[in-house]
């Protein structure tokens, strides 16, 4: 079966990494796999860099696509996906979760009659104000093969009149829909075993286990509007005052941009010479994976990191007011606090005053990606 799988933005190049390995251990005279970058994040560090340290396969196709508004850039990326699935003419399309990329990919197939098989499929956030819900309910619905990562996944589906098909051989028509596990589960547990061997941003930064918290921001809700902006620096430095624990924020270098611009010149140059604070470049993968397992707590408005902190069992304080992994707010483990200083200062005590959090095997076993492969062949 030859498979032409979609990349183009950081977590899809990550997610990719374990089919790829999948693949290669126990599939490689069954599957074959061509790689097709379409170029939508292209720094070196969000990109390139994952290649090399996740050794993933090079992309056979490069569409370097670059930024631009949504419409623009997915029509570029339409157009090139469209012209390597003429040249190839694979038995299936593989996309994954919610980019434009990914909505791309599932156009330029179903257009074709390529059956388009979606990772990450089912999952909703229920505000189609976001482009990535768009993107996922298109995608879906293009979909011949649907891999939910859990149940409520499953649920989603099924509300939007998806049904399983009883047909042995799924069609657009009559797509299948599974339970396969999360293949970001697979790479965490891979992956936190290789950065035990090699600490090295926790060492370099000289940070205690448990004793430093993690944050990331780079949704445009929170870095491209004023009063989001502050608000949450402002419950930044609240947070870490309260805890007297060092904060960790990876910054990208639009985010830092961003907060020159927008923020209050006086809050500003408190959170630059704050001494609670350690403001570092982007990490690699390996480096988040060793920083979402050894500290004590996550503050994020990213879909994967949240699910990440649910992986390593560590409270998560989610920079958004809704979020597409449900469940793991309604296991008590995440907490939507917006982009609001008090919601945030008001979540980090909800956590301090709870010591049973439970961390149930909501997202498999972390074997999705077998599981991904073996459903691929049976079915397609």
């Amino acid at each position: 079966m030859k498979i032409v799988t979609i990349v183009g933005a950081r977590p899809q190049i990550i997610k990719a990494a374990a089919i790829s390995r999948a693949i290669a251990k126990d599939f490689s005279n069954d599957i074959a796999d061509i790689i097709l970058h379409t170029g939508q994040h292209y720094d070196d560090n969000m990109s390139e860099i994952f290649f090399s340290e996740m050794n993933i396969p090079k992309p056979q196709y490069q569409l370097a696509t670059g930024s631009g508004s949504h419409g623009l850039q997915t029509a570029k990326m339409l157009e090139g996906i469209e012209r390597v699935l003429q040249t190839e003419k694979p038995d299936a399309l593989l996309v994954y979760g919610d980019t434009n990329s990914t909505l791309a990919g599932a156009l330029a197939a179903v257009k074709l009659h390529i059956p388009v098989v979606h990772v990450e499929a089912g999952l909703r956030s229920y505000n189609k104000s976001m482009p990535e819900e768009i993107n996922r309910i298109a995608c879906d619905h293009c979909s011949t093969l649907l891999f939910s990562p859990s149940e409520q996944g499953i649920r989603n589906l099924h509300q939007e009149g998806l049904i399983n098909s009883s047909q042995q051989k799924a069609s657009v028509d009559q797509p299948k829909i599974f339970k396969t596990g999360d293949v970001m589960f697979d790479n965490s547990m891979y992956f936190e075993a290789i950065s035990r061997k090699k600490p090295r941003i926790v060492d370099h930064l000289q940070l205690s286990d448990k004793r430093f918290m993690l944050c990331t921001i780079h949704r445009d809700s929170n870095t491209d509007i004023s009063k989001n902006l502050n608000s949450i620096v402002e419950g930044l430095i609240s947070i870490q005052e309260l805890s007297q624990q060092t904060l960790i924020l990876p910054l990208h270098p639009r985010t830092r941009k961003k907060m020159v611009e927008l923020l209050n010149p006086t809050l500003l140059e408190k959170l630059m010479v704050h001494t609670g604070f350690k403001i570092i470049e982007p990490a690699g993968f390996l480096d988040m994976i060793s920083l979402e397992s050894r500290c004590s707590m996550v503050i994020t408005d990213s879909g994967g990191v949240q699910k990440e902190a649910f992986f390593f069992q560590k409270p998560c304080i989610i920079l958004r007011n809704e979020t597409e992994w449900v469940e793991i707010v309604e296991n008590g483990n995440a907490i939507l606090a917006g982009a609001d200083a008090v919601t945030m200062l008001e979540a980090y005590r909800c956590f301090q005053s709870v010591k049973n959090l439970t961390y149930p095997p909501l997202f498999g076993d972390g074997h999705a990606a077998e599981e991904i492969c073996r459903l691929m062949l049976k079915n397609l």
